[in-house]
């Protein structure tokens, strides 16, 4: 059976930070893929600053068009805002009854996973790997033991998409920080201006 790991975000925008991690978590777990689910609308997120659905999307195609085991997924798209993963987990089974898909999220969000919709569905039915990240200035201090959650040590990598807009709008420059594709992307756009 294919294991496809699912990171779901805005990727407004997708920066270097999104594609260590997953070349990490590929290259360090039994996953065949890794598919980046362009979220249009996180129920916790105000939808303002977003960039509109397809260009999020482009840029996420632009940015994995040299790695053949991440793809960009707009599965989320087509179903009702907000989005919930819970029923995007629920449509993926039903599509691709052959592959297993596994969670990909920050311990920052294991702190939120309780208010998620059927987040107790969730954590049963799905497995959920977790990888590190600072949050409120320091490492999360707890240990989450549950079957179906396996804890990755890749890299913590402190890059922000709320940072690199704000740099963008300053005029300051992001090309470090982007995939090249994203930053000839936003290049000579008023994106994030």
């Amino acid at each position: 059976m294919k294991e496809i790991g699912l990171f779901f975000g805005s990727f407004n925008p997708i920066h270097i930070g999104h594609l260590i991690l997953a070349n990490y978590i590929l290259e360090n777990s039994n996953m065949n893929e890794i598919w980046f689910v362009v979220s249009p609308q996180n129920p916790f997120k105000e939808k303002k600053s977003l960039l509109k659905d397809h260009n999020r999307l482009d840029m996420v195609q632009h940015a994995l068009q040299n790695y053949p085991n991440m793809r960009a997924s707009n599965v989320e798209f087509s179903l009702p805002t907000p989005s919930y993963t819970i029923d995007t987990l629920t449509y993926l089974h039903e599509k691709y009854p052959e592959y297993s898909f596994s969670l990909i999220m920050g311990e920052d969000n294991l702190e939120n996973l309780h208010k998620w919709k059927n987040s107790d569905i969730l954590l049963k039915n799905h497995h959920i790997v977790v990888y590190p990240r600072v949050f409120d200035g320091k490492k999360a201090g707890y240990d989450l033991e549950h079957e179906n959650i396996t804890v990755i040590q890749a890299p913590i990598i402190e890059l922000s998409a709320t940072e690199i807009r704000n740099m963008i709008k300053e005029g300051k420059n992001v090309r470090p920080m982007l995939p090249p594709e994203v930053f000839d992307y936003l290049d000579g756009s008023n994106f994030y201006k």
